[in-house]
């Protein structure tokens, strides 16, 4: 179970690189510099988009090492432009598939300590289902909703990605 929910979770997180094309696509055909979207927000008390990217790629590369037994890798929050937030989503993607599914066995009985909280933890179990999914689409939800806000052509598709159909037998 760790092993799909992380790797979905991670296939969102892929899907906004489409998202970071179309913005580009969309400031380039207005006339105006794209870091407008990279620091839009959606209310003034708000993080703005790099925000939700780097936190989206936190949450799910924390999941990714903490649930497989690792130290997940670290990136300082740096990224000013689409090509820095490209390469971290990477960078995320690249951890993230790095890991095998045999090695989330036993992560229901893992503890993750959260930075936020010294001396306390959660059960792997909680980690997931409190944590990593709502916080991971929280904030590729709010990106989305900032593109979306300023004008960017993307749709419900663009947030789903690839769906898997096949054929009725």
């Amino acid at each position: 179970m760790y092993y799909q929910v992380v790797m979905q979770c991670m296939q969102s997180l892929k899907n906004l690189e489409a998202w970071l094309d179309k913005a580009e696509q969309h400031a380039a055909a207005k006339k105006f510099d794209v870091g407008v979207l990279l620091n839009g927000r959606l209310a003034p008390d708000q993080k703005p988009f790099i925000y939700q990217v780097q936190s989206a790629c936190d949450y799910i590369k924390g999941a990714a090492g903490w649930l497989s037994g690792q130290m997940p890798p670290t990136h300082p929050d740096m990224e000013q432009t689409i090509g820095e937030l490209r390469a971290r989503v990477q960078k995320t993607v690249a951890f993230v598939e790095s890991i095998r599914e045999s090695q989330y066995a036993g992560a229901s009985e893992r503890d993750v300590s959260l930075s936020w909280a010294p001396g306390k933890v959660m059960a792997a179990p909680d980690y997931l289902l409190q944590m990593t999914i709502p916080n991971t689409y929280f904030h590729l939800t709010t990106a989305y909703s900032i593109l979306r806000h300023n004008g960017v052509d993307v749709g419900k598709m663009d947030f789903l990605g690839p769906i898997k159909l096949v054929d009725v037998k």
